[in-house]
């Protein structure tokens, strides 16, 4: 038997991914705050293709299983940090995702809930790769896009994501190419989420 390392990635997820379900369910988005960190969308609507994941409406349940997880880091894609800046990049985050949700035909709002918890920036990208191994959230694994941001006019003949697909209403992806089929799509988030433990 090998000794337990508290350090392993592993381990450091675990712990990690635990205090996240610890920390209180709130709307989407919640009130505003400051920090960077991980978070945890829940899904708690009727739509019937997300059924094996639905969360109940304001429960605590720790053992949901997320949508999708993701984060908000420092410096994000420019790479410049200051370790004594404060920012609301999460809450941004959280308020770009309410939006997207909220273009979207088939999907309200008032259906999600999120967990969130700010994290010292080093410790950040690897919650969010730990987390997403762990819950294999399907807007994550599955359904890839919800995360994206609008490609630019310039971009016109870019692929329309899986999840802009399924989803419909977002209007820059509007412009994009729809390559593949929504009963295709669903038809692997089934097979998906028929495989949950």
């Amino acid at each position: 038997m090998n000794p337990y390392d508290p350090l392993e990635y592993e381990n450091i997820g675990k712990h990690i991914a635990q205090k996240l379900v610890s920390q209180p369910v709130q709307r989407l988005p919640p009130a505003e705050f400051e920090g960077y960190g991980v978070y945890a969308l829940y899904y708690c609507g009727q739509l019937g293709q997300y059924r094996p994941i639905r969360k109940a409406r304001g429960s605590d349940d720790s053992s949901a299983i997320p949508i999708y997880v993701g984060k908000a880091v420092q410096g994000g894609r420019k790479g410049v940090t200051d370790d004594n800046a404060t920012t609301n990049a999460l809450f941004r985050r959280l308020a770009e995702h309410a939006g997207s949700i909220s273009e979207v035909e088939n999907l309200e709002i008032g259906d999600f809930e999120c967990r969130y918890l700010v994290l010292v920036p080093v410790w950040i990208t690897l919650a969010e790769q730990l987390l997403i191994t762990s819950y294999r959230p399907i807007w994550n694994v599955v359904l890839d896009g919800f995360g994206n941001h609008d490609p630019g006019k310039g971009r016109s003949n870019m692929q329309r994501p899986d999840w802009d697909i399924v989803h419909p209403g977002r209007s820059w992806a509007g412009r994009l190419r729809a390559e593949r089929k929504a009963d295709d799509i669903w038809a692997g988030v089934r097979t998906a989420l028929g495989r949950r433990p």
